[in-house]
């Protein structure tokens, strides 16, 4: 009796010190919350406070402000399943079951989703549906930061106001899931502060992410026993060893202490509430939509992140329009090891044991065999004892308009900002010159030294989709979509002022000459070709000094033009002429006259044939032909033993090349002018910008909306004297007699006869038209069974069956024929009668025949 007394005291001892060390903990916890709730969260500081008790709930449906029969059972059942989960598991969290809504009254979280696709083509995909929900509803922390809120309000709601907490994010991007298709789930859990806080400062940037590059095998040169080798190197290799070795150890050792100085800065500070933290978030389960992997999205961000990840630290429960399942798995590793099967009542605890089951994994045939039928009637039994239903969602419809979806954002504009970079975006027509989404990169962590910006824009006249700027070189690229007035497709320059160094690339296929890109500065320009009959793919250009001005034709300004000095030209091998013949690079050197020629190598030769042109600086008394002299060509042909081609060959040729060097001399002012055209278009499209405006955007259009109201005006306006106009059936008699407003009696019995008369001759015409119809097809009838009675015996049976098909047909137009002839002759004098009655009584002719 003694030994049980003293192990009863010790037991009394250590609850006393377990109930001590709970109220230590619970003090502690007390403390670093009233810390953390003045802690800085990273919400934009351009999003106001909001005060939700203000919000007008007198037009929200009854639904809102009461609970159905059904809602109130399940109520019930939800509290007898929060006392058992209490009773078993003590040292957990109570469950988030049954907040309020906005109205103040208690709602089971499953019946707030509500389930709906929405008739955009972007929410049918699960990253458009996050990346909506993350733009368009600003970010309000939860009051505490680790324990649930005490409301949810319906999806409805946080989509009128545009903000939420991460609950009310989860249970409408879950409810547009749901609706798309997908396995989605809102999930109550823990994660890190950053995940919480929507604190990215530390995260790099997703347009900043590069894609993983696939290695590739380097390809094998092949190797020539005949190349020339290279000259011996007398340089002491191991001296250029050491000083290289000693150099790349003193960069290693500095870019060392950098990344360690940097790392130590990038790292996040303590968290004194790690593991604590409250966070919901979807879960998306593999299956359905043929999604491979399960997965979550932090619906903050809108980003998907692997089950796998750091970040999210435990799940308490989760939850979707059918049901509701507590976690019953350690979360000691975070949600590394959990395991989603939903159907494992030992790992998943559901609340609803009823019809509306998820998809349960399935088990194996064996355990399938041992299952007796006797078993299953008995679990039938059971199931139909405490089955029951989730009652439909309480929420009114998901309703988004068109010009919400396209706004997103909150005012308009968001701004997140990431690891040494920040991302502004816009909704369309925002801002005047269409931009709608701004990357700005720096070189340091605070933020202030600005590298590079990179802007997309949308609905820009001259397609202008993408500009980036280098704020260390100055530089910036503009890149173009298809369409561009010029076919421009990049335009790389530091000013749009005329040589100061522009590169320009084009869309070649829209292009007649296949230029592709154009580089070109004070002195210089080079242009490069693809696909061009001729083989050519460079020119090269070189400049001058500037000189007199000159005026060219075809161009609207004078040009003050530098001379040309040089032009060079290379061609790619043209495999049906021979390799000597084939010019690979022409220079002409203007100011020397001089033209230099290269061929391409023939086949295991390692120098190329050349010819040298030095053209005359005398002309002949007689004109201006050029004199030919051996001394003004210097030919070498690789590999030939042939004497040297004839002076009548080689004149020609010079003739062909000055010929050619007067009409590239045409083609290099004619780029200048085009470079000058495009700077002076681009000029003006930078200072005037146009937004183009789709012809189905009808609120926007305003051009549109304009043609459209004043084409429904003529209609209006046109359309009683047209009705008048259509059904006057007296109109071709009543300007045989000059109608205008009144007529005689002597007119008026015309226009009756002449009415009558034609309506008489019509319905004649339209009866023997009947009848030779008729009779025509009768004739042909008499000639078919003629016919037949000739060769019956001689028919197989295939002919036979054919004639007889069109025999049938005949039969049946015939008889269509015959009903109609009889029913025009049956109807005609009704007819007749009917429009003697009609013009009687007709107002223009009543004076006259009324009493006829």
């Amino acid at each position: 009796g003694g030994r049980m007394e003293v192990l009863e005291e010790k037991e009394e001892e250590e609850q006393r010190e377990e109930e001590l060390k709970a109220l230590e903990i619970s003090a502690k916890l007390q403390d670093l919350e009233t810390k953390v709730s003045v802690e800085q969260i990273c919400i934009p500081s351009d999003v106001p406070d909001f005060d939700w008790t203000s919000i007008d709930t007198s037009q929200l449906p009854s639904s809102y402000k009461t609970n159905s029969l059904k809602e109130k059972k399940l109520l019930h059942i939800a509290d007898h399943f929060l006392q058992q989960y209490a009773h078993l598991c003590p040292d957990r969290k109570p469950l988030f079951l049954h907040p309020v809504n906005e109205c103040g009254v208690e709602k089971f979280v499953s019946t707030t989703v509500r389930p709906t696709l929405l008739p955009y083509t972007e929410l049918y995909h699960w990253d458009g549906c996050a990346s909506f929900v993350s733009d368009y509803l600003a970010v309000e922390p939860l009051k505490s930061p680790i324990t649930p809120p005490s409301s949810l309000y319906s999806p409805t709601t946080i989509l009128k106001y545009q903000r939420g907490n991460c609950f009310d994010f989860s249970v409408l991007l879950c409810s547009m899931l749901i609706g798309a298709g997908y396995d989605a789930y809102c999930v109550h859990g823990y994660a890190t502060r950053e995940i919480c806080t929507l604190d990215e400062t530390l995260e790099l940037c997703p347009l900043l992410r590069k894609p993983q590059e696939v290695p590739k095998e380097g390809m094998k040169k092949s190797s020539n026993k005949y190349r020339v080798k290279p000259p011996p190197d007398l340089h002491s290799k191991f001296e250029l060893q050491q000083e290289a070795k000693k150099a790349a150890e003193t960069e290693a050792a500095q870019k060392n202490k950098e990344r360690e100085e940097e790392k130590e800065l990038e790292k996040p500070r303590r968290d004194p509430l790690y593991g604590l933290r409250v966070h919901a978030w979807v879960l998306v389960l593999s299956g359905k939509r043929e999604v491979p992997e399960t997965f979550f999205i932090n619906p903050f961000t809108g980003n998907s992140h692997s089950t796998m990840d750091e970040h999210f630290l435990g799940i308490e429960s989760i939850w979707n329009h059918r049901n509701y399942w507590v976690n019953m798995q350690d979360c000691w590793n975070g949600c590394k090891d959990l395991i989603f099967d939903l159907g494992d009542a030992i790992r998943w605890e559901i609340m609803l044991s009823g019809s509306n089951k998820p998809l349960q994994l399935l088990p194996d045939a064996e355990e399938e065999k041992e299952l007796s039928d006797r078993d299953m009637d008995d679990m039938q039994e059971k199931e139909e004892d405490i089955s029951f239903d989730m009652p439909p969602s309480w929420v009114a419809p998901i309703q988004i308009s068109p010009r919400e979806f396209e706004t997103r954002c909150s005012q308009g504009r968001k701004v997140i900002l990431y690891r040494k970079a920040k991302l502004e975006k816009w909704a369309p027509y925002l801002n005047g010159n269409g931009l709608v989404k701004r990357l700005t990169i720096y070189a340091d962590l605070d933020c202030t030294e600005v590298v590079e910006v990179r802007e997309w824009f949308k609905n820009r006249e001259d397609m202008l989709d993408m500009r980036e700027v280098n704020k260390q070189t100055q530089l910036t690229t503009d890149y173009f979509s298809p369409g561009h007035l010029l076919n421009l497709k990049a335009h790389t320059y530091t000013s749009l002022e005329p040589e100061t160094g522009h590169t320009m690339e084009f869309y070649n296929e829209a292009r007649v000459d296949g230029l592709q890109k154009r580089v070109e500065n004070a002195n210089e320009m080079t242009e490069y070709f693809v696909g061009r009959d001729d083989f050519l793919h460079v020119r090269h250009m070189e400049f001058g000094k500037r000189g007199k001005k000159i005026h060219l034709a075809g161009t609207r300004t004078d040009i003050n033009s530098q001379p040309i000095v040089q032009i060079k030209e290379c061609f790619h091998r043209n495999l049906e002429k021979p390799a000597d013949e084939d010019v690979a690079e022409r220079i002409f050197l203007i100011t020397e006259e001089t033209i230099h020629l290269t061929y391409h190598l023939k086949d295991k030769y390692i120098t190329a044939s050349k010819k040298d042109f030095f053209k005359a600086s005398e002309r002949d008394r007689k004109g201006n032909e050029i004199v030919m002299t051996p001394e003004m060509c210097i030919t070498y042909q690789a590999g030939s033993s042939e004497k040297e081609k004839k002076l009548l060959h080689l004149y020609k040729l010079l003739q062909e090349l000055t010929e050619e060097e007067k009409r590239l001399k045409q083609q290099v002012r004619q780029s200048e002018a085009e470079v000058l055209n495009i700077l002076k278009i681009r000029e003006n499209e930078e200072t005037a910008v146009k937004l183009s405006v789709s012809i189905y955007n009808t609120e926007r259009n305003e051009k549109r909306r304009q043609q459209n109201e004043a084409m429904k005006n003529t209609m209006e306006d046109e359309l009683p004297g047209q009705e008048e106009q259509d059904l006057d059936y007296l109109a071709p008699f009543l300007i045989q007699i000059g109608y205008r407003e009144k007529m005689t009696k002597g007119q008026a019995l015309r226009v009756r006869d002449d009415c009558l008369t034609d309506f008489k001759r019509r319905l004649i015409d339209k009866a023997n038209i009947i009848q030779a119809r008729f009779e025509k097809a009768v004739e042909e009838l008499q000639k078919k069974d003629q016919w037949f009675q000739e060769r019956k015996n001689q028919l197989s049976a295939e002919e036979e069956d054919d004639f007889l098909a069109r025999y049938s047909e005949t039969m049946f137009h015939i008889h269509i024929l015959a009903l109609r002839l009889n029913r025009e002759k049956q109807t005609a004098p009704q007819k007749y009668l009917a429009l003697e009655e009609k013009l009687r009584k007709d107002p223009r002719l009543a004076e006259h025949l009324g009493h006829a």
